[in-house]
């Protein structure tokens, strides 16, 4: 697909398509460079890491070989010191056991048994030349044989009289093991050496990591070396004589390690070298450490990098062509859905309702865009059908004051006109006895006490939404309280006929409370059980409940001050709780409207031409003083026609705070207890 140039800009700026690839091309190139630099570092460090690892195991490989051959050597020296032909001394046996021992010995090139006191070769496998003179052999000084470990006599030197020839780049350890042949009286006689050359498999080249293998005494002394010519030069004439040095400080102290060697072979190659110390025993009273090092080319070791290098070539060459091809046809797939975007926005205002942004872009991040717009869209309608329902809210909560305001007006004028008519007709004298006058003045006094209540229910439901309506807690007994109640409601029970049950309790039931709230919300809730009931029972019960967990019992923002303590406090928590329960077989509250009754201003019939008469804040009233009381209060109906009950839920006093309640002087009651809210 051909590539097409962008929209020209204006102003000489260029298209977005041109912008993007070259952004993108800036940014991308130098980081797959970077990407390819990386990797070629990280795979050239892993090998570099296995080579290490291999060439130590290599060379404690060839220390542990080297330690075995020369105890295995020393062993068998000391087994064939042991035999009778060579304690006999005599020349023909001893001979013919020297030549079948020979081939029997790892890497043995001569043996040879000496006279220790005539210094003359008894038997030999490679002529009268001795291999090693013996004149100050160790066991001149130790005739008893039995005093020593025959396997702990041998004598080890490093360095033969005749070498054997080496071959370049194939290392050989050339060594002399002599141990002694004692005679049946237990006294030194013979002396048995052998002359040996322990090679290793040498293998240094490419892709090989097992090394050549290099053997340095602890005086610093080649012992073995893949170049012939430096066996038997010490270290300190070579050129990397600071790194051999820090080898064998490492190889005293028992630790192996891998070191890089620069002038190993004498010219400027780079050398990886692993160590490993081993311990061998020169006589029975002296041992030495041997540094074995096996030693690889470091371009050997790293061959593998070779291959990686070209395919890393060949990969980025690649990667950088596809990725031309790529951001020339990305650059095009990006534009094009953009433009379609900008289309969309431009276009939003005239759109059909029900039109989406198309989603079907081939790129995640564009579909996403689209998405969101759409998102953003729907988010839009949303807010303004928010709004459309804030608005209809605001019209019903604006209805619900208008109904308040008349059903507050109409329970105003209700008691004030009857009390401005009986006054009016004692005044004008339309009365004919006194008997008359004075139940027109009782009609008036009551029509003023239910005016006085519902002014007071303004006044305290406007105290609690400004947080200024206070209560004096004290220590109160709930029993004299209720007959109080029940002694106001009698009349009204009475008339209407009803049945009313009550406990008759026998102790007092003290809580804490404020006396006159507390009277205001029993009253409250026994007369609307009356009010609202025209035939059938009101049931009054008592009842103590123990409960393991403290409930909510002040509600939020309720502090309690003063000296008589703080409910809210742990400890001093009441764990009994007396509930009153007040339930009529009235009319019932629909179960959708009930939890509407605590809301101020708010009854199941808001209607000025409602059957029962009342303001809609008694509830409300009464749960605010009950929970700043540390209490709750509940109403549970079955629905319309089946009742209603209601429960008060209080704290008990413990005995602690009863001790010295008095019911009738309270001369010893605590401070009370102010509560603001």
């Amino acid at each position: 697909m051909p590539f097409r140039s962008g929209i020209a800009m204006p102003g000489g700026q260029p298209s977005f398509r041109r912008l993007l690839l070259m952004r993108i091309l800036l940014l991308s190139i130098p980081i797959l460079l970077l990407g390819v630099a990386v990797t070629f570092r990280k795979a050239r460090t892993s090998l570099l890491e296995t080579a290490r690892q291999n060439l130590t195991e290599s060379a404690i490989r060839k220390g542990n070989l080297i330690q075995s051959s020369i105890d295995s050597l020393q062993t068998s020296l000391a087994i064939a010191s042991q035999t009778e032909s060579l304690q006999a001394g005599d020349m023909a046996r001893s001979q013919l056991f020297l030549e079948k021992l020979l081939p029997q010995l790892p890497g043995a090139q001569c043996l040879q048994l000496t006279d220790l006191y005539t210094d003359q070769i008894v038997a030999s496998t490679c002529g009268s030349e001795p291999i090693k003179s013996l004149d100050d052999h160790p066991w001149r000084y130790q005739p008893d044989s039995s005093a020593i470990n025959p396997f702990q006599r041998s004598v080890l030197d490093t360095q033969p009289r005749r070498r054997v020839r080496q071959e370049p780049m194939n290392s050989q350890l050339d060594l002399v093991i002599s141990t002694p042949v004692y005679t049946n009286d237990g006294r030194p006689r013979y002396g048995l050496t052998v002359q040996t050359v322990l090679r290793q498999i040498e293998v240094a080249q490419p892709w090989s990591l097992l090394g050549y293998t290099t053997v340095i005494d602890q005086d610093g002394t080649f012992l073995s070396h893949p170049f012939p010519e430096k066996v038997g030069r010490n270290i300190a004439e070579e050129g990397d004589r600071d790194r051999f040095e820090n080898i064998l400080e490492n190889t005293a102290r028992g630790d192996g390690a891998v070191r890089h060697l620069f002038n190993f072979s004498g010219d400027s190659t780079e050398w990886l070298a692993g160590f490993t110390p081993i311990e061998v025993s020169i006589s029975p009273t002296e041992k030495r450490i041997w540094t074995v090092l096996a030693v690889t080319r470091l371009d050997y070791a790293l061959e593998g990098l070779k291959s990686i290098s070209q395919i890393l070539a060949l990969l980025t060459g690649g990667l950088l062509t596809a990725h031309m091809l790529a951001m020339l046809y990305i650059a095009r797939d990006i534009s094009l859905p953009i433009e379609k975007l900008g289309k969309y926005a431009r276009h939003l205002d005239r759109r059909d309702v029900k039109a989406r942004m198309p989603k079907n872009f081939q790129v995640r991040e564009l579909n996403q865009l689209a998405e969101v717009l759409n998102s953003m869209v729907s988010r839009l309608e949303d807010r303004a059908n928010e709004l459309e329902s804030a608005w209809q809210e605001a019209e019903a909560a604006n209805q619900l004051k208008s109904e308040f305001l008349a059903t507050t007006s109409h329970e105003l004028r209700t008691p004030l006109n009857a009390i401005i008519g009986c006054i009016r007709l004692v005044q004008d004298g339309y009365c004919d006895t006194r008997e008359e006058e004075l139940d027109l003045l009782e009609q008036a006094d009551k029509a003023a006490i239910h005016l006085l209540k519902i002014i007071n229910d303004l006044l305290d439901i406007r105290g609690i939404e400004q947080g200024k309506l206070r209560l004096f807690l004290e220590v109160v007994d709930l029993r004299q309280i209720l007959k109080e109640v029940l002694e106001l409601q009698a009349v009204e029970i009475q008339r209407k006929q009803l049945r009313l049950t009550a406990p008759d309790l026998d102790e007092q039931i003290l809580v804490r409370a404020d006396p006159a709230r507390l009277k205001q919300v029993l009253l409250n809730v026994v007369s609307n059980a009356v009010k609202f009931t025209d035939e059938g029972s009101i049931t009054i019960d008592i009842r103590r409940n123990q409960k393991s967990e403290f409930s909510k019992l002040v509600s939020d923002g309720v502090s309690l001050n003063g000296d008589g303590g703080d409910l809210t406090n742990p400890n001093t928590r009441p764990q009994d709780w007396i509930v009153v329960s007040v339930k009529d077989t009235g009319i019932g509250v629909d179960p959708e409207q009930q939890d509407k009754l605590f809301r101020p201003f708010v009854m199941a019939d808001g209607s000025t031409t409602r059957k029962f008469e009342g303001t809609g804040l008694g509830l409300a009233i009464s749960r605010n003083l009950v929970e700043r009381m540390g209490g709750t209060i509940d109403l549970y109906s079955e629905g319309l026609d089946k009742g209603t009950t209601v429960e008060i839920t209080l704290p008990v006093v413990d005995d602690s705070q009863t001790s010295t309640f008095d019911p009738d002087t309270k001369a010893d009651t605590p401070e009370r207890i102010k509560v603001s809210s």
